[in-house]
């Protein structure tokens, strides 16, 4: 009978391969999703019977919620803009297929459903309220409204943008059916869909791996998580502390997608301190043929404005963007000390390196403040530093993930706790209004 591998979500099938890996999914998952989980491959029975042998080796699996997979969809590219480009242009190689198979000088009428329509169909039932009881195929005719269930009589498959080698009549359920009627996307840009639906969101995406290795068809070590080395973003950063904090911060606040992100070995020195050699490093990279991911992220300084400007007018291929660190309304009326003795400003452009982001009012310690150093003539205005900064940084990398959840850590935004931090953890990019979180 042979051993079936399948991606699923909430017995969903969204891949199926026999006897042969198929697609490696590991990527959607981080170690810590490699559990135990019961498989309708094994035979419980025998296991009762033989309760010597462990079955435990047949359950391993990857698994995790939908909502955790979300953002790792989205990491990969598989976003809904991705899927509506998917979407049309699957309409139109069918559109042509359907032309082609055509009698000559007939015209097939051809009414595929729209993008937002699609979206709408998949949305439209969570899941798990889908029935998955087996229907015998019998007698077919008699079973295909039964199979069909609620989407029985609406003659959605002709609207849907199947090729003509495509079958419903493989569907043994209403679940099945609904899984093999949207089943016109990648599986990736589907779960992206099927995750615009929040009942869908706490269902689990499975991959049960076990039964292929316990049946000798691969090696554990064939199955691993995280994202692959060409999925992940290299960012650069000014310095030393940008790269432990940004790091530090990945892990508190966004640990599902922590490995996405590489930073410069910076445990020694850092090879291209500085915005300048920053600049410089964009420069050599822009010239050659780099495939990796790269963002460079400058502080949102005088300096780092500066030369952001600079790299932003190179001609960066696709995989390489120039972002800053955010404007803030708690960087508009910051406290400053100048030459002119001290006073409030806006300090966004001219003086908000990465540790303005951090909780400045821990322990006790005396209001925060901006000293203006020199002046930039180029920009017209002052560069300033933080005051102290380094104690900011020292402290936050001591904050744990049980410190972060009890509120340790306020939001400079708001005064909020762990909610707020986290909604502030972004960046923008200057060269349009996306945001990447």
């Amino acid at each position: 009978m042979g051993t079936e591998i399948l991606l699923t979500v909430e017995g969903l099938t969204l891949t199926y391969s026999k006897n042969c890996r198929g697609m490696d999914h590991g990527m959607l998952f981080q170690e810590k999703d490699r559990k135990r989980i019961r498989s309708d491959q094994v035979d419980y029975d025998y296991y009762e019977q033989h309760k010597d042998e462990d079955p435990s080796p047949m359950e391993m699996s990857f698994v995790k919620p939908l909502k955790g997979v979300l953002s790792r969809l989205e990491l990969l590219g598989f976003t809904l803009r991705h899927a509506k480009d998917e979407y049309e242009a699957r309409c139109e190689a069918c559109h042509e297929e359907r032309v082609d198979m055509a009698d000559e000088g007939e015209k097939p009428q051809i009414d595929f459903l729209s993008f937002d329509e699609f979206v709408a169909l998949v949305t439209s039932h969570a899941v798990r309220s889908l029935d998955d009881t087996y229907i015998s195929l019998d007698d077919r005719e008699k079973e295909d409204e039964a199979i069909r269930g609620r989407f029985a009589g609406q003659k959605l498959w002709e609207r849907l943008p199947h090729s003509w080698e495509d079958d419903e009549r493989q569907s043994y359920s209403e679940r099945s059916y609904f899984g093999d009627l949207i089943a016109v996307l990648h599986p990736y840009s589907l779960l992206r869909v099927l995750a615009a639906n929040e009942a869908n969101l706490n269902g689990n995406v499975l991959w049960n791996y076990g039964p292929f290795v316990d049946n000798g068809y691969a090696s554990d070590s064939e199955f691993t998580a995280d994202a692959r080395r060409t999925q992940t973003f290299l960012v650069a950063t000014e310095g030393s502390s940008d790269a432990y904090v940004l790091k530090h911060a990945l892990t508190l606040l966004r640990p599902e997608i922590a490995d996405f992100f590489r930073f410069i070995d910076v445990s020694e020195r850092h090879p291209f301190s500085g915005a300048g050699n920053l600049l410089k490093f964009a420069e050599g990279l822009a010239k050659i043929d780099v495939h990796n991911q790269i963002v460079f992220l400058f502080d949102n300084d005088a300096e780092g404005f500066d030369v952001y400007k600079k790299v932003s007018a190179l001609t960066l291929p696709m995989n390489m963007k120039a972002m800053m660190l955010p404007d803030m309304d708690a960087f508009r009326n910051f406290p400053t000390e100048g030459p002119e003795g001290t006073g409030h400003a806006d300090i966004s452009g001219r003086a908000a390196s990465i540790e303005c982001y951090l909780d400045l009012e821990y322990g006790g310690s005396p209001p925060a403040k901006v000293i203006w150093t020199n002046y930039k003539k180029e920009l017209g205005v002052y560069q300033g530093s933080l005051a102290g900064k380094e104690a900011y940084t020292k402290a936050f990398l001591k904050v744990t993930p049980e410190k972060l959840g009890s509120g340790y850590i306020r939001c400079r935004e708001t005064g909020g706790g762990a909610r707020c931090a986290r909604v502030r953890m972004q960046f923008h990019c200057r060269r349009g209004t996306e945001t990447h979180r």
